[in-house]
This record gives structure tokens, C-alpha cells and sequence, in this order.
């Protein structure tokens, strides 16, 4: 009979969400720094800094179905011969 064992680090979706996480966090920091006159170009909507908020709460909840809904994966044992 095969166990199963969680995917863990190794999950694609740690991976996105890590990857979504850093390009949000750069964008919030430029949409935090950013200049009114920047902000201005973009109908005084900080873009960089509602996108930065978004690509964070789309990490999160990448996070948390990885955390709700694990991956399990069967581990064979070696046959005895």
C-alpha cells in the first residue's frame, strides 16, 4: 500500500505565489514613493500602488489554497525481491 506525502516546497503554487509576492512588493514600494505628478499621468490613480496591493492579496490566497488544499503525493516503497 502506497502512503501519500504533501508536495510542500515543491507545489507550483508556492512558486507563483513567490514570484507574484516579490513583483508586489516592488510595486507597492514605487507606488508608495511615487510622485504626484507621476500619479497624475495615470488620471491620479496610483497604478503601481493598487497593483502592488493586488498581486500581494493574489499571493496570499495562493498561499492559503496551498495551505487548505495540499497536494498529495504517493510514496512507493521499494518491492522486496
Amino acid at each position: 500500500m502506497a502512503d501519500k506525502k504533501k508536495a510542500g516546497a515543491f507545489d507550483i503554487r508556492i512558486v507563483i505565489a513567490l514570484l507574484v509576492g516579490i513583483y508586489g512588493v516592488v510595486l507597492t514600494i514605487l507606488g508608495i514613493a511615487e510622485s504626484p505628478a507621476e500619479v497624475d499621468k495615470a488620471a491620479g490613480i496610483n497604478i503601481n500602488l493598487w497593483g502592488g496591493i493586488g498581486m500581494l492579496v493574489f499571493a496570499a490566497l495562493f498561499v492559503l489554497w496551498t495551505r487548505l488544499r495540499p497536494i498529495s503525493v504517493p510514496v512507493e516503497e521499494p518491492a522486496d525481491e
